[in-house]
């Protein structure tokens, strides 16, 4: 009988740590995209308004 209950914890425990692991992946991407697409975005508006241009005199 315990044979049956540690297999079946070990089941639910897989998948939870599965779940868990999908959910890493997913944050990872989130914190990828907001954190480097405004970067890229203030990026883009400076270049636009001139501001890596070297200085004419």
């Amino acid at each position: 009988m315990k044979k049956k209950k540690s297999k079946k914890n070990q089941a639910n425990s897989n998948l939870i740590d599965h779940k868990l692991g999908q959910t890493k992946n997913s944050a990872k991407l989130v914190l990828f995209i907001f954190g480097i697409g405004p970067i890229i975005g203030i990026i883009i508006f400076l270049y636009s308004k001139g501001f890596f241009n070297s200085p004419s005199m």
